[in-house]
């Protein structure tokens, strides 16, 4: 796990490639490599995980010398990789050196089979060409961007700024964030600053002069529906559950396990422990006083029974408050997921112990563990002479609560695209439009481009198409984004075993009702857990990892409005005073706004310090 930055024609520095010093304290290389019409630069901070020997410094050339990689992540079959190669004779036993010699047998082909976490810049002087890609559901990010003077890509946006000249905001993808809680891939904040979108990869041809970067979708393989019953589907998952936790295990380091009191991360610490060669350790982070959100009883009870060594960590609302502007600062992009702070609380906590950590996070969007797969459930029960107008009485009622509030006005919508658009959003397209006197056009189409991408029309089901939607695009730019700036900002390499790209492709496969219904969500993942967990832990009531916001911000919701409404700011300069106003006041008279100002205050410290 580590940072990478590189370029075309922009002459690299130390002190430039030290702005991800954090992501690989270990180790680091920066090397020039001359080409026919180009130079470039390719630069790496290492944290050794996988042969900490020399043999796995970065940048790593072939044999050759035509071949160089730079990489951040883990490839977990590797191994099986490497059997495979004509390559002979390897200096170490790390993946960065199965996947260099595999990409320079097979071309970007390669990627298409590494099971893993990836971001990485491959070199080939012979067909003069840079591939730079992006894992499948982007798990690391990797930022991009071409001037006239050059191209840039990175692992985080921090280099890539410091070299941009006249760098600016783009108010088409503020409106979008607005919209979506997050900037969908390819874009950013910035103008000319772009990501390279999960399972995509970006060719530049380096024997033409222009430099003209051009992004295609790695191959997709479509699952074959699986036609066994519940109980074979079950027996598989368990399976493949426990093989993808074994292979996520591969470490030189001691690894330990981020747990919560739920279900998730109670499967994957269960089966890690009983694969690892001492204690494991377990981290859990709570709060100071009495919140429902709260899960450090939930997951003490759940490592005694695993026997793990357990780690806790409490935040308070003053602690709140103190971290905010320092986790959008590492974050890099706003979001109004609340998480993020007790996340840097837990990965610190973590970072004290180990190098390491597994999580059980990405169960919820393909085995369908959210609401709104259950709505789009229930509008197929309903015809629309009901549900129409229950819809339109309920949106005319004061409902306070958001989730409901979201539900109601997504269901009428016949369109898939436009409503899941609805079901996503913050704020509604009138509100973004009073808010910054811009409408948001970009949301519809990142969700149409991936629902043409991944062929969603023909799955069977609308709830199919928007868990296969969701667990591509959501995760990738918001919670999988965040947990990956915080965690290693902290020198911390988390890993997600649910996210095994066999383990998804069964799951996919799977009937839809073999993983949710009106009344219960992630139904064979569930049915598994009573193989490997007690049952108390099983049937505990489910509870989000988030913060208790809700509370905190309607004690100092004066504070935040003061904050909010000032008029010297960068944030005065977008928005609009008035339309802050109504927000913290709905949120006095007990609606719960606490994401949409989670969100705006996200923006605020953003824009302090961009």
């Amino acid at each position: 796990m580590c940072g990478i930055l590189g370029s075309i024609d922009i002459k690299l520095s130390e002190e430039q490639l030290d702005l991800i010093k954090h992501r690989g304290p270990d180790d680091s290389g920066l090397i020039s490599i001359p080409g026919q019409m180009h130079r470039l630069w390719l630069g790496h901070r290492r944290l050794s995980i996988v042969d900490l020997s020399p043999a796995g410094h970065q940048p790593m050339s072939s044999d050759c010398g035509n071949y160089t990689l730079i990489f951040n992540g883990e490839i977990y079959n590797h191994e099986e990789i490497r059997k495979t190669l004509n390559q002979q004779q390897f200096r170490g036993h790390s993946d960065t050196e199965t996947i260099l010699y595999a990409l320079k047998e097979n071309g970007i082909k390669a990627a298409e089979k590494f099971n893993g976490i990836f971001a990485f810049a491959f070199v080939d002087l012979l067909q003069q060409k840079l591939l730079i890609a992006r894992d499948f559901f982007g798990v690391k990010p990797l930022y991009y961007s071409s001037t006239s003077d050059g191209f840039l890509f990175s692992s985080e946006l921090r280099p890539i700024k410091s070299i941009i000249k006249n760098i600016s905001i783009d108010s088409n993808s503020l409106s979008t964030l607005l919209r979506l809680r997050y900037v969908p891939s390819p874009y950013t904040l910035y103008k000319n600053i772009y990501k390279v979108r999960p399972g995509h990869f970006i060719e530049v041809d380096l024997s033409k002069e222009r430099i003209n970067p051009n992004e295609q979708a790695l191959t997709i393989n479509d699952s074959k529906l699986f036609s066994g019953s519940f109980d074979d589907a079950v027996d598989q998952y368990n399976e493949l559950f426990s093989a993808s936790v074994k292979r996520q295990l591969m470490s030189d380091v001691e690894i330990g396990i981020m747990l919560s009191g739920g279900v998730d991360s109670a499967m994957v610490a269960s089966i890690a422990a009983k694969n690892g060669s001492r204690q494991t350790k377990a981290f859990t982070v709570g709060y100071d006083g009495k919140y429902a959100s709260d899960e450090i009883s939930d997951a003490q009870e759940t490592a005694r029974l695993l026997n793990l060594e357990h780690h806790i960590v409490k935040i308070s609302n003053n602690d709140y408050h103190d971290l905010f502007a320092q986790c959008v600062e590492i974050t890099e992009e706003p979001t109004a997921t609340t998480s993020t702070i007790p996340f840097y609380c837990l990965s610190k906590l973590a970072s004290e112990h180990v190098k390491v950590v597994l999580t059980g996070q990405g169960a919820d969007e393909p085995l369908g563990g959210y609401f709104r797969y259950k709505e789009e459930l229930l509008r197929q029960k309903l015809p629309n002479f009901v549900l129409d107008p229950f819809c339109s009485l309920v949106n005319n009622l004061p409902i306070k609560s958001e989730k409901i509030r979201r539900a109601t006005q997504a269901l009428p919508i016949r369109n898939d695209i436009e409503r899941f658009d609805e079901a996503y959003s913050i704020f509604p397209y009138t509100q973004i439009e009073k808010l910054i006197g811009k409408s948001d056009n970009r949301s519809l189409e990142a969700i149409q481009y991936n629902y043409d991408l991944y062929k969603a029309k023909n799955l069977p089901h609308s709830a199919f198409r928007m868990m296969k939607i969701d667990a591509r695009m959501n995760l990738a730019d918001d919670l999988l984004n965040y947990t990956d700036k915080i965690s290693m900002h902290f020198a911390l390499e988390t890993r997600v075993p649910i996210l095994d790209t066999e383990l998804v492709s069964f799951i996919e496969s799977l009937p839809l009702s073999y993983k949710v219904n009106l009344f219960k969500g992630k139904i064979a993942h569930k049915k598994n857990a009573e193989k490997i967990l007690p049952g108390n832990i099983i049937n505990r009531p489910k509870k989000d990892f988030k913060s208790p916001t809700n509370e905190w911000f309607r004690n100092d919701i004066g504070t935040i409005g003061d904050l909010l409404t000032q008029s010297n700011t960068k944030f005065a300069s977008f928005f609009d005073r008035l339309e802050i106003n109504r927000t913290l006041e709905l949120h006095k008279k007990g609606y719960n706004m606490e994401k949409q100002l989670f969100l705006l205050l996200s923006i605020y410290y953003w824009l302090e310090k961009s």
